[in-house]
């Protein structure tokens, strides 16, 4: 497993007791140090994405803001969304570091070594990304890492399949590839909760109907609820998808700890969503996006590590008989439409 991160995401200064803090970094690479040390001392460096990149996402004018706002010493991009100095180059290097996983993959898979390097990446970084539509950088996000890398993919004639794990819908790259047919969007989420987006008729428009699945969650949704949505919606619309790659947008704010969100996850639950998913394309990328609590953050950044090693870590049980069935059988029938 290739693991991306750099000190320099610890450069990014929200402010006073924000929540998207620089120990919710440390916190998960914590969790990756407890499955194998050697993974972070062995890991690689990211590049910065180049504008020309980020504008495959974004426009001229949201990226010209968060320059001049860091430029100017660091502001408010709304109410939420704070930046220091140094926040303009993070985000272009949390961006980059999804493309740099991407290209070390695709070097491997070129590779004349019989192991062929790694298909499995885990890109740990700050700030988050999957809020930030293509005007509009918000809810901690300034530039959307995740949305830029399978935009890049998509341009090379790659199928992108992303599938977001956050409690809170990534409305960012839902909006970059609401319209699109080489990208597929899902996301297992809670709603109601921020942004307010997410429903689960919201299903792409024009030539990406159909391409966009949401299942909102409600409050108190455990992990067999969400391992049910992949199993019933998202897995049997990817495999019939057929991407080359998987992009996980890992957000650990789902679990029960985290005091911004109101879902019951438990860590190993997100090592089982990974395990499901890593089956339904050659090439799978994990990027941190959320998670407020740092135990949770660094529990569950340990069973994704491990799943997407290959093992089966269980820092603890496995959650259940929390609502929300109902949801993931509606989604369920409306996929069937398709």
């Amino acid at each position: 497993m290739l693991v991306i991160t750099d000190e320099r995401f610890l450069d990014h200064d929200t402010g006073h007791r924000h929540p998207e803090r620089p120990d919710r970094l440390r916190a998960a690479l914590a969790g990756v140090a407890a499955v194998d040390g050697e993974l972070l001392a062995g890991g690689c460096s990211p590049r910065p994405a180049g504008r020309d990149e980020l504008a495959l996402v974004h426009s001229a004018a949201m990226i010209d803001r968060v320059a001049d706002i860091a430029e100017r010493g660091g502001g408010h991009l709304d109410a939420d969304t704070t930046l220091g100095p140094a926040s303009f180059d993070a985000a272009r290097l949390a961006a980059g570091a999804v493309l740099t996983a991407v290209e070390q993959l695709s070097a491997g898979d070129a590779s004349s070594d019989p192991a062929g390097g790694s298909s499995e990446a885990y890109c740990i970084v700050r700030p988050p990304g999957h809020h930030a539509t293509p005007e509009t950088s918000m809810g901690f996000c300034l530039f959307n890492s995740v949305a830029v890398a399978a935009a890049s993919l998509a341009a090379a004639g790659q199928r992108v399949a992303i599938v977001d794990v956050d409690a809170h819908h990534g409305n960012g790259t839902q909006d970059v590839f609401l319209d699109r047919d080489d990208v597929l969007y899902a996301s297992i989420h809670q709603f109601p909760l921020y942004p307010g987006t997410g429903a689960l008729r919201e299903r792409g428009i024009g030539a990406g109907e159909g391409f966009t699945i949401n299942v909102p969650l409600p409050p108190g949704a455990t992990g067999d609820t969400a391992r049910a949505a992949l199993d019933e919606v998202i897995v049997p619309a990817v495999e019939r998808f057929g991407p080359d790659w998987m992009l996980v947008s890992a957000g650990y704010d789902g679990h029960r700890a985290d005091p911004l969100t109101g879902l019951c996850y438990s860590a190993s639950d997100y090592g089982d969503f990974v395990r499901r998913l890593m089956p339904l394309a050659p090439r799978t990328v994990a990027v941190l996006e959320g998670g407020y609590d740092l135990d949770a953050t660094s529990a569950s950044s340990y069973a994704v590590t491990g799943a997407l090693l290959g093992l089966d870590l269980h820092p603890e049980p496995a959650s259940s008989a929390g609502p929300g069935m109902e949801v993931v059988e509606a989604a369920a029938r409306l996929a069937a439409l398709d």
